[in-house]
């Protein structure tokens, strides 16, 4: 199976179960169901696996397209399914995983995506006009991390797969950055590193074991695995990464949690704000760490950050890492303002910022 190169693959996957992603529509799953296409592990294989339907594949998989009198299908011919994006964003890259799939993969598929409120019926979702293509029909590979970069600023809700004319998708992976309802982060404080809020990794020093992105889902980690790993280090220094928040923010306390990790938790850490001209403030002084351990930290913040960096001594993992506190107004017109917001209507541009005040 091929590695996938792209800088895009380093965002966080919006699609991804584990954020709450969601395939609510497909026309077929006649083989595989198509809820296999964002599990978050990789898919996987056993020439052992069959059904009463056939071979059992860790992906979503159709029928054989057969026109009336059993003719091949057209060029035209697709199946379709739509995922619902664990939270809404401006989508940087998508990557069509035909893991496993040899012979019987989709010569071509195609990415489409729209923006969509409230939660309306799967059926209304698949009818509805007005999708906009994203990645345009292209030739994939079989057994392949098929990746397509994207070139849109507009912030979306659901992204459909189409596939021409038939067979296996192992897995879709929709990576970009998080761009939620304003108007939920307006009630009062919250957690401004999480993903679904529009916080993500910005950098980190060693993703040897897993992806730091990890540390920003929500709900707490079942296993280890489901947290962020470094390598153990021979060098004598120290591993770190770095978040940006949702907005420029005042952090009132922390939590590091080192659940599941045993004998490979790091021995302590601190936390450094990094104000909007690079400048940082401490946030929390070296503090020693337990394995398995939910850690809470009060933080006296006297001024607005807009990124944290968490060190950690001198390497190990933990499972998530959250940084509750405040937008600040400034921050909250800022995001009014972005681009993808340009096509609300004044007057609900205006209703919005009154609900965030």
């Amino acid at each position: 199976m091929t590695a996938v190169p792209n800088d895009f693959t380093l965002l966080p996957d919006l699609a991804v179960r584990s954020l709450g992603g969601a395939v609510v529509w497909a026309n077929d799953e006649s083989f595989a169901e198509k809820e296999n296409l964002i599990r978050p592990e990789a898919s996987t294989f056993s020439t052992e696996t069959f059904g009463h339907k056939g071979k059992v594949y860790d992906g979503w998989e159709t029928r054989r397209r057969r026109r009336s009198g059993g003719g091949a299908p057209t060029s035209d011919d697709c199946d379709e399914a739509i995922v619902r994006l664990g939270v809404p964003g401006v989508i940087r890259g998508v990557i069509v995983d035909t893991a496993w799939f040899k012979g019987n993969y989709p010569p071509e598929v195609s990415v489409e995506a729209i923006a969509i409120e409230g939660y309306p019926p799967a059926e209304q979702i698949a009818a509805r006009p007005g999708w906009t293509t994203i990645v345009a029909r292209a030739k994939v590979d079989g057994d392949t991390a098929n990746a397509f970069t994207v070139e849109s600023e507009q912030r979306f809700t659901h992204v459909r797969l189409r596939m021409f004319p038939d067979g296996g998708v192992a897995r879709l992976r929709v990576h970009g950055e998080a761009k939620p309802d304003l108007r939920l982060l307006g009630s009062g404080p919250f957690d401004l590193a999480a993903l679904e809020n529009g916080g993500r990794v910005v950098d980190c020093s060693n993703r040897f074991y897993s992806s730091p992105q990890n540390l920003l889902l929500p709900d707490r980690a079942r296993i280890m695995g489901e947290g962020w790993e470094t390598a153990r280090r021979r060098d004598g220094g120290n591993d770190w990464v770095r978040v940006r928040l949702t907005g420029e923010g005042i952090p009132a306390m922390v939590e590091v949690d080192t659940s599941y990790f045993l004998f490979n938790s790091p021995g302590a850490a601190t936390l450094t704000g990094i104000r909007a001209d690079g400048t940082e403030v401490e946030l929390l002084a070296r503090t020693d760490l337990q394995p398995d351990t939910r850690h809470r930290f009060p933080i006296e913040a006297a001024e607005p950050v807009t990124e944290v960096r968490l060190d950690v001594f001198p390497d190990g993992g933990f499972a998530r890492l959250r940084v509750f506190g405040t937008l600040t107004e400034s921050a909250r017109d800022r995001l009014l303002a972005e681009p993808l917001f340009g096509a609300l209507a004044d007057d609900a541009v205006d209703r919005l910022r009154d609900e965030l005040e």
